[in-house]
Order: C-alpha cells, then structure tokens, then sequence
C-alpha cells in the first residue's frame, strides 16, 4: 500500500459545538502528527453561524447550500487529496435525511473514506437511499465497535472487506486519582458522580436525578456534576426548558445542592480535568441504538469506573468487568450499583485499572496508525470503484492535434512538464523530450507532409539537440534550465540512446535535406559512444535508430555491425536470465520495456537474424502476458516498483511510456509475422489512452493532442508533461500510418472492398 501524502479531512470542526466537531479535529490532528502529510479541512457549517475556524480549516461549506456541496468537491478535486476522510452524522448534513452530502461524493473524483458515527439498525426509506449511495461510492467505511460491523454486513449487506473497525480516539492520559482535580471543582473531599455531553432528553439524566436520594442515604457526601451546554438544536425548539426541568427534578427530590449542572461547552484540557475529578462515571442513555459514544470512550479511556445502561457500544467496551451495566429507564438499579462500587474501593479500583489498560488501544497516536492504513488502503482500492470496469473504445482514430505540444515548446525547445496545461518553466527542458520530439516530426512528413509550422519545430529540436551535444565524447547533455545552463556534464545512457534514434530516424526517413546534413556528422560518434555504454535501453534505442539509418543506406556495413553487436549483447542478456517463467534480459522490467522487444524484432528482420526475431517476439509474447489484465484491457508494469523477478507486477503508476511503446512494438511484431493479434495487441494498447484501462478514464485529450502523465490507483494524473505527450502523439501517428498502410494494401488486394480506414480487429 502507498502512504498518501495529501487527506482532506470533511465534517463539522471546533468551534462548532458538536462531538463529530471534536472528532474531526482529534482525528486530523492526530493523522497530521503520526504522518508527513498535508490535512486540510472542508468545515461543514451551520448557517449564520460565523465561526472563526482555525488555519487548517480551507474552506466553508454551508450545510443548507446544494451549490456549497459541489464547490466543495471541485476544490477536493483541484486540491489533488490523495484520499477524503468523511465523518457521517445524519444531522450536520442539509437536506432530506442529510443528503446534501451526496453532492459532494458523487462529484468527487477522489477516494472516499467515510467514517459512521451512526449505524441505523432499521433506517427509513429517505435515510436507507443515502446510506446506500454513500456504501456504494466508498472506497472504505470505518466503524467503532463490532456490533456497527455486524449491522453493515447482515442488515446492509456491505462486504466485509470494504470494513474497517477503529476504535473512537482519546487523549493520552495518565493514570491519576481523583482527588488530583477535584479542588478545581470545588467538590475536594466529596464522592464525585459524573455525566457530560451536549444536554438533551435522551441521555437519561433524569435517571440518575431520581437514584440520588437512596445513594445519599448510605453516602451522604456523594455529588453528582453534569458538564455540558444544552444542544443547540434542542435551544433554537425550545430554549432551555429541559435543563429547568432537570433542576425542577432535583429540588423536588431534594437533591438540589448534590446536584449541579455546569451549562458551558469546555474546551479539551477542563473536559478532561473534569473527567479527571469524578469517582464513577455514568452513561445512563435512554436508546439502545447507539453504536458509538464519544463521551463513554473518553472517561473509559481515563481508566473511570462507568455505570451504563446497554445501549450497543457500552454493552460492547464494558465487558468482561471493564464496567457495569444496569437496565434502561431504572434508578433503582443505578443507586444499587453505585452504592456497591462505594462500598467496595478495591473493586472499583481494579475495575479502573481494567479500563485503563484496555483504554490504551484507543489512545489517537495509535488510532491514527490504523487510520492511515485504511487510508492508503482505500487509495489502492480507488476512489471511485464503480467506475473501474475498462471503457471499451470504438470509432476511429483520433486526429492528430499538436496543441498542447506547440503550448510547451518555446524558441529553446520543448519544456519537460506541466502542471495541468501549463507549462512549467521553472523546470527547464531535457534532451531526452527533446530528441522524442524531433523524431515525431519527421514521423509525420509521411503524414502531413512538410509545411513551414512542422519544419520549424523540427529545426527548434534539432537544434537542442546540436546545443546539447559534446563533440569530444560523442555524448549528449541532458538537462537544461530555463535560464539556459547546463545542469550535468553528461548525460545517461539512455538519453544517449534517444538522440541516437532521433538521428538516424532523420536520416533514414525524413525528407528534409537540412535535416540530414545536420544530423549525419553527429551520427557516427553517438552510435559509437552508444556502443560504449551499458545501458540494455541506451542499445535498444540505438538500435531503432541504427534501423532507420539503413532504411536510406542499407549497405552501410559499419552501421550493420553496430547493431548486431548491440543486440548480441542483448541476446547474451536473455540467455543468461531467460527461464520458464521469465523471459526478459535483465533481472528487473523496469520502464520503456516494450522497446527492449521492438529493436531485436527490427534488427532481426533488418540483418535476417532467426534467433534475434525469435527472441524479439517471445519477450513481446511474454511482456504481452504479463501486461495483459483479466478483462483484456492493456495494463502496463507500474513505476511505482515496477516488475522484480520473483515479484509481482506493480499496478500504479501506469505511464504513458509503455503504452506507447507497446503501439510501437506490437507494430512491428505485426509487419514480421503478419499475425492480426499484434494488430488486437496494438489496438489495446492505444486504447489505454483513450479509457479503456483499469480506471475507465482518459489520459489522452484528444482535443489538443496533451496527455496526461499517468493513471494512479484511484485518478488520473492531470499533469500533462512532454514524455506523456509525446507518447501519446508518436502513438496516435504511428496508428494511423499503420491502418493507412494496411487500407492500401488491403485495396491493392480486394479493389471492390470497402470499408472504415480505421477498422478495429
């Protein structure tokens, strides 16, 4: 799994006086500290509210606004979040049954990982639609306790591979006696009962009200403190009618002065303080459907012994002697359970330390840990699994549009990359684009022909190429900033193999006189030079280029040797590695790999070499296989780890590169055999481009000829640099003169036959 270096957190944040509010800034806080990541935050706000958010917190989303929704999610797209954590709570989303939410995820074109603060054994139809969608387009759903496991399962019906259950997340306290906070209370020397939360009827304080009496009488100096604010939705209904209720309750009990409500939201240190000063801790709620409560958690966490009635997650964390549970709706059996737990401080002492120790699991440093692994992988599942069956393609070939390319390429020559479609400047240019360019242009002579646009382009890369070349060894540099200056003295092998091709792609097929004369006395050093390396690419590369050469001069017997040694080499290589279950030269199948293939099968079919061609196909057969998904669909070795021998294939990051390579290679294999399944193969490595890969999505803009420069595991990388580009354009050219050729022979051959030029297999 591959970590993410970018979580967008979604949700209601402090100062918004809620527990989700709380959650979503402990969980983010403690994501941002446990990794390097970058967390910002889509705040989902009440309306009118003008809360003053902190820094992390980037943008404002009313929770009644549909429009804010969608704003919300175009600015999650643009942000490039490698994943989106959504904290789920029916009542801080708009709408009916909070389906405002819904406009953001089907809008979003990132993974989403959707925390469930509530799981509804029995929702309505309104609350069943949304909970459908938001399972469907999740890439992962996070539950805090195992009873929320079951509901999803057998209730819902969601896999239970898609689950993950993460405990709610507390503070990192120490174990500390009561008596330590009680002073800051004013209760120092009293026995301390205690509730908080947000005050409203079903959290059963009532309860414990009516059970005060019976504890008096047996402990006299017991006090029951209950911290909270009343709910803000409970006040704009009915004001604070319920905590004068509650008031009423204790005067008419005479319980007034051992009961006191502290009617203020606190921030996390005196909540803690507060939970730090009681003896026993109640949840007394009123509900047994409550799959979650953040309150229960904290105190049980602090290592407080709890009395709770067995709504579902108490029932849950408070076996096994972690706490006790009494029965709904009975203060009774509160006074009794109390009285015990004063009656026996050894007891309630053991039962604290069970607590404590059972709480550290859920301390948010170690949380955090698990989130970031259901993160990564919810990243590797994809964001958007209902989108991932491949897009088959069909229609004809696209037009060949220089666009974008024309966008990057300045007088200097063509920039390395780009952010979107804009060019990056500050990056600078690179032989390599450079020399892939200059070959693309003489590619399309055969196509459009020659005209003053193309030709100038062709003479701008061209002279990169003259400016990067260092007579003395033959070589090329490869990198140059936008200031003009060299950044290495010298560049790879492969770079060298490249401007190798360039050059005896002009010289062999380019019409341009200018440009052959250019290129012919730079050609015999660099194949030299390129003779000299070690890179099996730099060979393959000179190799292609060596083989465009003798298309012009087939009797030039020095070039001829060149190429054989140069695939001899490689075929040394193959044999040395070659096995049953590995057929490749190298112990790696790293990046540009079906050209390793392409220049054996042409340098076989160029010198008549059997085992060369032999060779040439079998690897293609191989990396074929290799590359070839359960649907069918083309789907290229990742560079994200790539191929190791006795490994497995990385998926992602899926480039340009191969796919264009792989045009390229099953081409050729093609014209030696003439079998129509290189033909099928070469389609379905164009039509990777097009959208038929593991995500269904485009990576080619056909409108502007640009690429983009990958498909990650959930989203396609937007960038559109030169390396993506070309590929895809040298692709597209190499396609449509191969269907061309293929139309004019097929007519030579059937004069009555008629048909699409771009007829697929």
């Amino acid at each position: 799994m591959t970590p993410c270096h970018r979580i967008a957190f979604v949700g209601s944040y402090v100062p918004r006086r809620c527990g989700i509010a709380t959650f979503t800034r402990d969980l983010r806080a403690a994501v941002a500290e446990a990794s390097a990541a970058d967390c910002p935050v889509v705040a989902i706000d009440e309306p009118a509210a003008g809360h003053r958010y902190p820094p992390e917190v980037r943008l404002e989303c009313g929770e009644a606004e549909p429009a804010a929704y969608r704003q919300a999610a175009d600015f999650l797209n643009l942000a490039n979040a490698d994943v989106v954590s959504l904290q789920h709570e029916f009542g801080i989303f708009g709408g009916v049954a909070g389906d405002q939410v819904l406009q953001l995820v089907r809008r979003l074109r990132v993974p989403l990982h959707t925390t469930l603060h509530t799981v509804l054994e029995s929702p309505d139809a309104d609350q069943r639609r949304v909970l459908c969608e938001l399972f469907e387009r999740s890439a992962r759903l996070v539950v805090m306790s195992r009873h929320g496991r079951e509901m999803l399962v057998d209730r819902h019906g969601v896999s239970p591979g898609k689950i993950d259950l993460i405990p709610h997340g507390i503070p990192d306290t120490p174990f500390e006696d009561a008596a330590t906070h009680k002073p800051r209370f004013g209760v120092e020397g009293r026995r301390v009962l205690a509730t908080f939360g947000l005050l409203s009827p079903n959290k059963g304080i009532e309860q414990v009200i009516e059970a005060m009496p019976t504890i008096l009488e047996r402990h006299p100096d017991t006090v029951y403190l209950v911290l909270g604010a009343t709910h803000p939705r409970l006040v704009a209904s009915e004001g604070e009618r319920y905590r004068e209720e509650l008031l009423a309750l204790a005067d008419s009990a005479g319980v007034a002065r051992q009961v006191r409500l502290f009617d203020r939201y606190v921030a996390m240190p005196e909540l803690l303080a507060f939970i730090g000063c009681c003896d026993i801790y109640l949840t007394p709620y009123l509900n047994p459907a409550q799959v979650v409560s953040g309150t229960l958690a904290y105190a049980f966490g602090c290592g407080k012994a709890v009395i709770s009635t067995p709504y579902w997650h108490a029932a849950e964390l408070l076996g096994e002697g972690r706490g006790v549970l009494v029965p709904f709706g009975d203060p009774d059996a509160i006074a009794r359970e109390v009285c015990g737990l004063f009656d026996e401080p050894r007891r309630l002492e053991a039962m604290r330390r069970r607590s404590y120790a059972a709480g550290r699991e859920m301390i948010w440093s170690r949380v955090a840990l698990r989130y970031l692994e259901s993160f990564a992988e919810a990243r590797g599942t994809s964001g958007r699994p209902w989108s991932r069956r491949p897009r088959r393609v069909v229609g004809p070939l696209p037009r060949i549009r220089l666009r974008h390319l024309r966008r990057l390429t300045d007088p200097t020559g063509i920039l390395q990359h780009a952010s979107h479609q804009v060019p990056r400047y500050e990056e600078g240019y690179c032989t390599d684009d450079n020399a892939r360019a200059l070959t693309l242009m003489v590619q399309l002579e055969s196509l459009a022909g020659r005209g003053p646009r193309l030709d100038a382009l062709a003479i701008r890369y061209a002279g990169f190429l003259d400016h990067a070349f260092d007579r003395d060894s033959g070589r090329f540099r490869n990198f140059l900033s936008f200031a003009r200056v060299w950044l290495d003295d010298l560049g790879s092998d492969d770079c060298l193999g490249r401007s190798v091709q360039a050059l005896g792609v002009c010289l062999g097929r380019s019409r341009r006189q200018t440009l052959r004369n250019w290129a012919m006395p730079l050609f015999g050093p660099a194949v030299a030079a390129a003779v000299a390396a070690t890179s099996p690419r730099g060979w393959a590369f000179t190799i292609l280029g060596i083989d465009a050469y003798l298309e012009r001069f087939p009797g030039d017997r020095w070039a001829r040797r060149q190429a054989e040694l140069l695939a001899g080499r490689m075929l040394d290589g193959h044999r040395g590695l070659a096995t049953a279950d590995w057929c490749w030269p190298e112990e790696i199948v790293a990046y540009d790999n079906p050209r390793l293939c392409q220049a054996l099968i042409a340098c076989g079919r160029r010198l008549g070499c059997r085992e060369m061609l032999a060779c040439g196909l079998a690897m293609l057969d191989w990396l074929d296989a290799v590359q070839q998904a359960e649907a069918g669909q083309f789907r290229p070795v990742g560079s994200r780890g790539f191929y190791h021998r006795g490994g497995s294939p990385s998926r992602f990051d899926q480039q340009p590169l191969e796919a264009g390579g792989m045009v390229a290679a099953a081409i050729e294999a093609f014209r030696c055999t003439g079998e129509d399944r290189w033909r099928a193969r070469a389609w379905a490595a164009f039509d990777w481009f097009l959208g038929r890969n593991d995500l269904g999505e485009p990576l080619a803009d056909v409108s502007s000829g640009g690429c983009r420069d990958g498909l990650l595991p959930d989203r396609v990388n937007e960038n559109r640099g030169a390396e993506s580009t070309l590929a895809y354009l040298q692709a597209v050219t190499e396609m449509t003169r191969f269907e061309l050729q293929r139309k004019a022979i097929d007519s030579a051959m059937r004069p009555k036959a008629r048909g699409a030029i771009h007829g697929k297999p």
